[in-house]
């Protein structure tokens, strides 16, 4: 048995400990996880300083890799919130006597052993980790060499407090970064349940292509904002300019503007005043070129533009003459992860949440707001774009699936 094999074992037969534990003591050790976060701030972000030292200044995965106080503390208080949330098993869905006097239940039990493979974000150790723990889930979880001081930190004081609660302290590991540990998580099909990629799409596209362990997308984005031609355009300004810039590295940013043709040129006046002060590179179709002419960062829009993931501060611009082409764009490009109208027309704006296919769909407001933890649900693991099992933001509520329990007394079937 190799080390990723015996990891795999150790964290398969310790993951039963977890669904035998007492609430309260999952609860206690979800809220000493949360505070040794914070008292060890300063062991963690050294860690992560080397970790920073070591990539390319200019790579846009950069801000997803950094850690800072604040960060810290978001990540704390993520977890503290995920400790007073419900305990997602054990619930009761169904429940009836059948005619020969079997007592039939359905109730929702954890997934059993999680893999998460995912890029650069160390954060994503302590979200995965604590929602496996109050999910009652084993993990193990594989980062990139690029957060591997990172994600070494943070696992041995998720370790210590596992320890001093009396849990398992196998039930959560860290894997090798290694590349070549992928391929044993693919192959582990006795032992692990399933598998979680989070990262680039090229990473989700590999993960599902290889593996014989069941896959859950988290899905790349791909997110239009639609200023549809009754929009308010102060608002329509203020809700693309915080899609596209607040964090321009994550999966729910803003990609592509498209922009009715009625009110382009007065809207891209304004976007333009907007966007130079970040420095948005824009990318334009034909149509919005010549109203975004002087604009320091303007270039124009090849097809491939309208299909790109920024994960930067650049993006697209696409005119459309109606409400129907923007569909019909936002069909052909969407990652069905977020996508957003701006409009003071509540008649369009229904159809758009309606016709629109997305796991999230907005009207006026910012696609940022596409987060387990704005959405109330604690941390997340993802944001699911597929429609089986879980789609959204991939939280508590999903780490579970059904199991039947029947009650009987001698019963045979005829």
């Amino acid at each position: 048995m190799n080390k990723v094999e015996t990891i795999i074992v150790k964290t398969f037969n310790a993951s039963s400990g977890l669904r035998a534990a007492e609430e309260k003591v999952i609860v206690a050790a979800l809220k000493d996880l949360a505070k040794s976060i914070q008292d060890n701030a300063d062991l963690i972000l050294r860690a992560n300083k080397k970790d920073l030292a070591r990539q390319n200044p200019g790579d846009p995965k950069l801000d997803r890799l950094m850690l800072n106080k604040k960060r810290i503390d978001d990540i704390a208080a993520a977890i503290r919130q995920i400790s007073t949330l419900e305990d997602p098993t054990g619930k009761i869905l169904e429940k009836k006597v059948m005619k020969n006097g079997l007592r039939l239940e359905k109730i929702s039990v954890p997934l059993g052993l999680v893999a998460a493979i995912y890029e650069s974000r160390p954060n994503v150790t302590f979200d995965i980790a604590a929602l496996c723990l109050r999910s009652r889930n084993g993990c193990v979880l594989k980062g990139s060499s690029e957060a591997e001081n990172t994600n070494k930190a943070a696992l041995a004081i998720i370790k210590k407090v596992l320890k001093e609660n009396n849990l398992p302290a196998e039930c959560i590991n860290l894997l090798p970064s290694e590349r070549k540990t992928v391929q044993e998580i693919f192959t582990a099909t006795k032992y692990i349940d399933v598998i979680i990629p989070r990262g680039s799409d090229e990473l989700i596209k590999f993960v599902r292509k290889n593996s014989l362990v069941p896959v859950i997308e988290t899905g790349a984005g791909v997110c239009h904002v639609y200023v549809e031609r009754h929009a308010n355009l102060d608002k329509a300004i203020d809700i693309v300019v915080n899609a596209k810039v607040s964090r321009p590295s994550v999966c729910n940013a803003m990609d592509t503007v498209i922009i009715d043709k009625k009110i382009e040129s007065e809207f891209l006046g304004k976007l333009k005043t907007a966007f130079k002060n970040y420095e948005v590179e824009i990318f334009a179709d034909k149509d919005a070129f010549k109203y975004l002419k002087g604009y320091p960062h303007l270039k124009k829009a090849t097809v491939k533009d309208f299909a790109r993931e920024f994960l930067s501060l650049k993006c697209a611009v696409k005119s459309v003459s109606d409400f129907d082409e923007a569909l019909k764009h936002i069909q052909e490009y969407s990652t069905k992860h977020s996508e957003a109208i701006v409009s003071e027309d509540k008649e369009i704006c229904e159809r758009f949440l309606k016709e629109v296919d997305a796991a999230t769909v907005y009207a006026n407001a910012s696609t940022r707001f596409t987060d387990g933890e704005e959405f109330g649900l604690g941390a997340e693991i993802g944001i699911s774009t597929q429609k089986l099992h879980a789609r959204g933001p991939f939280a508590l509520e999903k780490l579970v699936t059904e199991k039947w329990l029947l009650r009987g007394d001698g019963q045979i079937r005829n």
